[in-house]
């Protein structure tokens, strides 16, 4: 059955705008190099980039459900451009006095305000657009096109911020424009600034399904409430507390991984920064595979015996350590990729099958989002704070290695536990009216 056409559109928007959010924290990365900023800030970025999906959980959804979600998407995207732009002219917008590199945090945070609020609308419309039969393959082609833009979009940033790349745009001269863009991390933002614009534009040919955007309760203390009431009641579930925690933990660690391995290429390997974001694309392309393997091999009914994959893991990471070759560290990053692909689809598809039973779709989504990126936020806040400390890469990879693999450990221990008080296994595919 062919998809309508408007759902091409809403892939096109997500490929673009998602591909530009990973190209921009590449540079954003070489922008916090170029103006001397500590070492411990560029983990921030990415903090201060999911800082509005926790503090705006509870009512990003009831944003999205206001309006015609294309509109929605094309507010937030615009609001995307606006902070690649002051990004761009982070030294204007500076304070007096104030150091440059804080303008890049406050810029990049108001694209993760952009990013948290399109999240929704973006998996909302599919809902509204499409029949329920063609659901599961609408989010398989929005996965894959998501996984796909994080590979490309990283190497991206790390293409443009390369020295043959960056002096080729450089060269260019604009008409009437601010002749003020002089390095290469410049240069990236501005093009990438182009791909938000793309991204938006598409938004605007996103049809309006003609669906009711009254909204039922605006009471943002109605709305906290209940926020809360469903975290909760994920969280005493048996078998959502065992995937809940699963995913968080990935999330985190995968956030956190990011900024190791670009630390690790530059120490173990010698490294640029244009150079390690290759090895960044190798372990989004590992994930992708994983994650296609469990797909086709992990049943619903299965899901819970890859959590021992986790476990191998985060002891699989600390054998970074021992590598000084590129041609052993691609497999190397292949393999801890596929590990995490493997064992955390199966565990997001328990997830979402015990949140649509508990609370719905929505709810279960935001209230998801809400703790994966809570854990990203305390990951980089002490991965950052070990960079501060000036504790070796090394150090901060086995420390990795070792707290990945202990919390999975802990996590099995746990489902086994509740395994014991009752088989709790039964409750995977069984069908209820949601009730909270």
């Amino acid at each position: 059955m062919a998809m309508k056409r408007g759902f091409y559109t809403i892939m096109a928007a997500q490929f673009f705008s998602s591909l530009a959010d990973n190209a921009l924290l590449v540079a954003a990365i070489a922008l916090l190099m170029q103006l001397a900023g500590p070492a411990w800030m560029i983990p921030l970025l990415k903090f201060f980039f999911v800082i509005s999906y926790v503090a705006l959980a509870a009512f990003v959804g009831a944003f999205a459900d206001s309006m015609p979600k294309g509109r929605v998407m094309f507010i937030t995207n615009t609001i995307k451009v606006a902070g690649c732009l002051m990004m761009l002219f982070y030294a204007q917008l500076s304070m007096a006095g104030a150091p440059g590199y804080l303008m890049v945090l406050v810029a990049y945070a108001v694209v993760g305000l952009g990013a948290a609020a399109y999240s929704p609308a973006k998996y909302g419309i599919l809902t509204e657009l499409l029949p329920p039969q063609q659901l599961v393959v609408a989010n398989g082609w929005i996965e894959a096109t998501t996984v796909g833009s994080i590979i490309l979009g990283t190497v991206l940033g790390g293409a443009l911020v390369s020295a043959r790349v960056s002096s080729t745009l450089l060269a260019i001269d604009i008409p009437h424009f601010d002749s003020s863009i002089d390095s290469p991390a410049e240069a990236a933002i501005l093009v990438i600034g182009v791909f938000y614009v793309v991204a938006a534009i598409f938004n605007l040919y996103i049809p309006d399904t003609g669906v009711d955007h009254h909204v039922l309760k605006k009471n943002p203390l109605y709305l906290a409430h209940d926020f809360y009431h469903c975290v909760s009641l994920l969280w005493k579930d048996k078998l959502g507390q065992i995937s809940l925690a699963t995913t968080t933990l990935f999330w985190g660690a995968g956030a956190t991984l990011q900024f190791i391995v670009l630390k690790w290429a530059e120490t173990a390997l010698g490294y640029s920064l244009s150079q390690a974001t290759l090895l960044q694309g190798v372990v989004a392309i590992g994930i992708a595979a994983g994650a296609v393997v469990a797909a086709k091999y992990v049943p619903l009914k299965k899901s819970v015996n890859v959590l021992p994959v986790g476990i191998m893991m985060g002891l699989v990471v600390i054998i970074m350590n021992f590598v000084r070759d590129v041609w052993v560290a691609i497999p190397l990053m292949v393999l801890i990729g596929g590990f995490a692909g493997f064992f955390v689809v199966p565990m997001n598809a328990l997830l979402q099958h015990r949140g649509h039973i508990l609370m719905g779709a929505g709810h279960s989504i935001a209230v998801q989002n809400f703790n994966e990126n809570l854990s990203i936020l305390v990951m980089l806040a002490l991965y950052a704070a070990m960079i501060k400390a000036d504790l070796s890469i090394y150090t901060v990879i086995v420390l990795f290695g070792l707290f990945v693999a202990g919390s999975m450990v802990l996590v099995w221990k746990r489902h086994q536990q509740n395994q014991r008080q009752g088989d709790s296994l039964h409750l995977i595919g069984m069908e209820k009216p949601p009730h909270r």
